[in-house]
């Protein structure tokens, strides 16, 4: 029986290498490509289809394909566009294919493939519909100038920064999704996947949807165990579920997808891998079923020294991300216990002055910003709500000092 810290930390392994990935994507398309071609060019049904086309063929897994959706609709795609490369992406990729057919045939890996494509071009063709569009960054303009040290040094510095935003945005859900996984792994034996035979297609299918929801599956990993448990009398059909929803959702990737394009856009989300994987299935099964499995390949997916390193890099990125906050948590409640024993005295000092901050996307961004508050003269406490955008501060500061020292550190103050 494999204990629930063994299996948290097979997650991390499985997950981390992908996820940073991911994120080392989305930062060099934030650098590298100019935002006014992203904007032009993934936006609309049109650009839809081409975030689909983008999206299939890469080799990124559930988590991995977070930072580079969400990078993606921060570098100006529309929320329709992002929405499809997050539904198909994560489903397939070229070692995914490869894989597939090794194990379950080419019409498997063939018509999975398809699903993917149809799948995120349904979802994100629903999300551009809803024009719900959430803020992106501005775009600007390309220079067109040459590279010299500096402007690569400026370069390197923006992508970290970037990919930093990324994660701290999300990191969370992300940690709730480990530790929720690695306790569905410890709680469901591999037994009750192969109970499943007895339910037929669409019950199977079912199930497996349940199961693999919330449940963090790589696309390429998981194609040797449906291959197993279709060897011990899984349909097919189910498997297929298995391969569409695993990939394509999990608790980490839900609670991303919330934080970053919102409640409507995520009830779509999930509607559209839910009824698309059982639609596929139950379709497969009736054009293709009963088609023979490929040959006995191997897939490596283990205990590498990278993906060992990784699963280390981003524990210590999840712990420093928690510092900050706790950090952030303790300020916040001194500058509401000092304005409040203020007001209690009668003192001017308790007056609060609240202005709007724009610009702010991650949680280094409010540390950015509390720090040229309280830098400024006058300023005895300072809170910034990140959600609502705006700065609550305590002490003898005018408003318009207050918003110089915003624009100072680099935000808005409308």
């Amino acid at each position: 029986m494999v204990s629930y810290a063994q299996a948290t930390w097979e997650v991390l392994i499985e997950l981390a290498p992908w996820l940073l990935f991911g994120t080392l994507l989305a930062a060099l398309l934030h650098v590298l490509l100019p935002k006014n071609l992203v904007r032009r060019q993934l936006s609309g049904y049109g650009g839809t289809l081409k975030a689909v086309v983008l999206g299939v063929p890469l080799p990124l897994c559930s988590c991995g394909v977070i930072p580079a959706g969400i990078g993606l609709r921060r570098t100006g795609a529309s929320s329709g566009s992002a929405m499809g490369f997050l539904i198909s992406t994560p489903q397939t990729g070229v070692d995914s294919i490869l894989v597939s057919a090794s194990f379950l045939g080419w019409p498997f890996a063939l018509f999975k493939v398809a699903a993917a494509a149809v799948t995120g071009v349904a979802g994100g063709w629903w999300v551009e519909a809803m024009k719900d569009e959430v803020p992106t960054d501005e775009a600007v303009a390309d220079d067109g100038g040459g590279e010299d040290d500096a402007g690569a040094v400026r370069k390197i510095s923006e992508m970290v920064a970037h990919g930093n935003e990324l994660l701290q945005s999300i990191w969370r859900w992300l940690a709730v999704g480990v530790l929720v996984s690695a306790a569905i792994e410890v709680l469901l034996p591999q037994q009750a996947w192969l109970d499943l035979a007895a339910l037929g297609t669409l019950g199977a299918a079912t199930a497996a949807l349940v199961v693999s929801l919330p449940l963090y599956v790589c696309a390429t990993a998981s194609v040797p165990i449906a291959a197993a448990l279709v060897g011990n009398g899984l349909p097919l059909g189910a498997a297929l579920v298995f391969l569409m929803a695993g990939p394509a959702t999990n608790v980490a990737t839900v609670g991303a997808v919330y934080r970053a394009f919102g409640r409507k856009a995520t009830a779509a989300y999930l509607a559209t891998v839910i009824f698309g994987s059982i639609a596929f299935a139950l379709l497969f099964e009736w054009l293709i079923g009963g088609a023979t499995l490929g040959g006995s390949g191997t897939h490596e997916h283990g205990d590498t020294w990278w993906a060992v390193a990784s699963a280390a890099l981003l524990v210590a990125l999840f712990g420093w991300f928690a510092a900050q906050e706790f950090g952030r948590w303790r300020r916040n409640a001194r500058a509401d216990r000092w304005a409040a024993e203020q007001v209690a005295a009668g003192e001017p000092g308790g007056r609060a002055v609240e202005i709007a901050v724009t610009g702010m996307t991650c949680g280094h961004c409010v540390e950015t910003v509390e720090s040229a508050l309280l830098a400024s003269p006058g300023v005895q406490a300072a809170r910034v709500d990140l959600s609502g955008g705006t700065a609550t501060i305590w002490g003898a500061a005018s408003a318009s000092s207050l918003k110089a020292a915003v624009q100072d550190a680099g935000f808005g103050t409308p």
